[in-house]
């Protein structure tokens, strides 16, 4: 694929879901100009600049999936815990409970003393709440007077900060972080911020940092130290607290910081570098006084004991942030020694791999001209053959490359991918391809964790890896277009073995092959997420026989009419994936026929008729049935996952002969003979498919066009460590054609399918 096209993620990309929340590490990124959603909504509500406020503690900043491709100048710090927010615990201030709900208000219909006393009674679980607030609540409780007289109560608080949340300190500094958060997206509803809230936020910062229980090495103050770090950021104070990044840098001392959960008050520095870029006067501050670039150095090579553990995220973010100091022509004097050395100490390989692909990454978006000078000339291939060792042929269409699968996890994975075949086919009941797509083969990336696929994929593969996996599609049309999907393990059930996101990101490859004309660009001309992340969900859910516990829970909330999931665009990841799932899964069980019917518009990219199919004749008609469906999907009819669709036993009186559509079952042989089948095909057919599944032993499948296949005597074959196996052939001559089961070990009770 062109770079041209991997600048423009949404013509490559189907993505998964389960994106990663980023926790005190990582808010919202919005350029100057983004359209606030009270702007979406109609509002007038004037476009702020700068960076965006991060999101609550513990609050997903994309909950269940799509990332947001962005070059990597613009790729935040990694947070602390790379897992996908399903997979994390949840983060609160130190020693406090969760309590119960908030009364919003509470806070709205407080003022001065009576206000802060509110906040100081409760604790952050309710003020976390408060992220959400719009319209008047929004108002009431975050106008610039109500923040203003919270700014100078945690002035006031800082002076006596004993190290700890005794005084509430880190409640005064949540409601602020939400204020500023609440405001960004709805700053028609909030009112905007002057200089009058400057004034005092700076004097509670001042105040805080200036306490001396601020630096204390405890986990009472790891939370709350954060929380403060996070709100310079917020309140866009990044250069007039870069001293505060610096000390904070040269003081951290792993051995004694990170038992005690200091790390997390680390982090967040990280982010007032990147999003500081965006602030006007950044550059010359740093260029003024460069010693925050020392800081940032001296940070990684005196701690390269930790990388490859669990908070060598840290030293990644380090040297990512002094290389992004490289697009300024006036600190590259600089900063070019300082990334060398980095990179020297480094290698593509091995432990501190990581490091050297932050530096790379940096050097090849802003100086790429002197890649020699660091080493890191044709980074992605040094990357992929330094990391990606494992090269596996699972069948003809799916070769996987790994970091660092053994042989039981690829015959896993593979046997999962292969059998996954025949069921997507049986619900779809596609005639082959759709036209023009040459997309044959698929190649499936497997990074050995969520870390690794967050540093290594991104450097490799240019791509931003916010997400919790990714399909990129490429052009099908295009002749020799390579399409692939990246994922990783999920370190976090280990020792169990699981591909996060396997199965759904393999439904992408085939839903864009079998079922949707075009590349995705073409597919989203009009709103089709409902199907691509709904079905997606529903096959990996489904033929996995796993419960969508997720999608049961939002059946119960009735929260979407049917034909309003038809408009579904990517943003809202609940409604994407999870309502997604409940809509495709409704559509198949209750009306199959109108699937069929949208699917062949999509399958030759009528993409307006099948608009018209969704949204005039299917119209609302549906809604009343759905909404009773979701009571019964929600009092556990959807508990259960629906059964695989089987294709009917073929009717010839030999038991040999296959016939379209149909099916053998029960089929055996034992070690080193063959089950032979032939299948007669009409005239002009474009397209034969036979596909092996179930039993047990290994069975591998021949073709021959000309007589009994053999092992000596055959045109294709599939040869998987199992008995999921598929061979597709493409214009297949007319009259008798002959495919064989060969016992590599001997089996029985296979399944034996074929489509034409």
């Amino acid at each position: 694929m062109s770079p041209a096209r991997l600048l423009r993620l949404p013509q490559l990309a189907r993505l998964l879901t389960l994106a990663l929340t980023l926790v005190l590490a990582i808010g919202l990124f919005a350029p100057s100009g983004h359209a606030t959603p009270a702007a979406a909504r109609g509002g007038a509500a004037p476009a702020p600049t700068g960076p965006a406020p991060q999101p609550a503690t513990g609050t997903p900043e994309s909950a269940d999936g799509e990332g947001r491709f962005a070059s990597a100048d613009r790729r935040s710090p990694l947070p602390l815990d790379t897992r996908p927010a399903e997979a994390r615990p949840s983060v609160k201030a130190a020693g406090l409970a969760a309590q119960s709900a908030c009364n919003v208000g509470d806070f709205t219909g407080r003022t001065g003393s009576a206000l802060v006393q509110q906040i100081t009674s409760v604790d952050t679980q309710c003020i976390n709440q408060l992220f959400q607030l719009t319209g008047t609540d929004a108002g009431g409780a975050f106008r610039e007077e109500q923040m203003t007289t919270v700014a100078y109560a945690l002035r006031d608080a800082s002076a006596g900060y004993p190290g700890d949340d005794s005084t509430a300190v880190g409640q005064l500094v949540l409601y602020l972080r939400a204020g500023y958060f609440v405001q960004w997206y709805h700053s028609g509803d909030v009112g905007t911020y002057g200089t009058t809230l400057q004034t005092a936020i700076r004097a509670a910062l001042d105040a805080f940092f200036a306490s001396a229980h601020s630096r204390d090495v405890s986990s009472a103050n790891a939370a709350i130290l954060g929380e403060a770090v996070t709100l310079i950021d917020s309140a866009q104070e990044n250069i007039r607290y870069l001293w505060v990044v610096r000390q904070l840098l040269n003081d951290y001392v792993s051995a004694t910081w990170n038992p005690v959960g200091m790390a997390w008050a680390v982090n967040p520095a990280f982010t007032v570098l990147f999003r500081g870029h965006q602030l006007t006067g950044f550059e010359a501050a740093v260029e003024a006084d460069p010693s925050v670039l020392d800081a940032l150095s001296g940070f990684v090579a005196r701690n390269e004991d930790q990388v490859g553990g669990a908070y060598g995220v840290l030293e990644y973010n380090s040297a990512k942030e002094l290389g992004r100091f490289l697009k300024y022509p006036g600190l590259q004097a600089k900063v070019r020694p300082l990334a060398q050395a980095l990179a020297a100490q480094a290698a593509p390989s091995g432990r501190m791999v990581y490091q050297w692909a932050a530096v790379a990454e940096s050097v090849g978006y802003y100086d790429a001209a002197n890649c020699s000078y660091y080493g890191t000339c044709n980074a992605a291939d040094q990357l992929k053959s330094g990391v990606l060792k494992v090269n596996y042929t699972c069948s003809q269409s799916i070769r996987l490359i790994a970091q660092a699968l053994d042989s039981a996890q690829l015959t896993t994975a593979c046997t999962s991918l292969t059998g996954q075949d025949a069921y997507f086919h049986s619900v779809v009941r596609d005639d082959g391809p759709v036209k023009d797509d040459h997309n044959d083969t698929i190649e499936v990336v497997v990074f050995h964790s969520s870390f690794d696929y967050q540093v290594l994929a991104a450097a490799i593969y240019g791509i931003d890896t916010n997400n919790g996996g990714i399909y990129l599609e490429g052009d099908p049309a295009a002749v020799g277009n390579q399409p692939r999907f990246l994922c990783y393990e999920a370190e976090w059930v280990r020792p169990a073995f699981q591909i996060w996101n396997l199965n759904h990101e393999y439904t992408h490859y085939l839903d864009g092959r079998f079922d949707m004309y075009g590349d995705f660009n073409a597919g989203m001309s009009t709103p089709t997420v409902w199907w691509v992340e709904g079905f997606a969900e529903y096959v990996s859910y489904s033929y996995r026989q796993v419960t969508n516990d997720g999608a049961v829970a939002a059946a119960a909330r009735h929260t979407y009419k049917l034909s309003d999931l038809f408009d579904t665009v990517y943003g809202d990841q609940e409604r994407v994936y999870r309502w997604g799932y409940l809509a495709v899964r409704y559509m198949l069980e209750q009306h199959r026929a109108d699937v069929d019917a949208v699917l062949a518009k999509y399958r030759v990219g009528d993409w307006n008729g099948a608009r018209t199919l969704l949204k005039t004749t299917i119209g609302t008609g549906y809604d009343a049935d759905f909404d009773s469906w979701l009571t019964a999907c929600a009092n556990g009819a959807c508990a259960t996952t629906p059964t695989v669709p089987k294709v009917p036993e073929c009717t010839a009186a030999d038991t040999r002969q296959l016939g379209a559509n149909c099916g053998r079952s029960n089929v055996a042989a034992t070690t080193g003979n063959y089950a032979h089948f032939y299948l007669l095909v009409p005239a002009g057919t474009q397209q034969v498919k036979i596909t092996t599944s179930g039993g047990t032993g290994n069975a591998d499948l021949y073709y021959n066009p000309g007589s009994w296949a053999y092992t000596n005597a055959y045109a294709a074959r599939s040869a998987g460590p199992d008995n999921s196996e598929t061979l597709t052939v493409t214009n297949p001559p007319a009259g008798y054609v002959y495919f064989s089961l060969y016992a590599q070990q001997g089996f029985s009770g296979v399944n034996v399918t074929s489509q034409f």
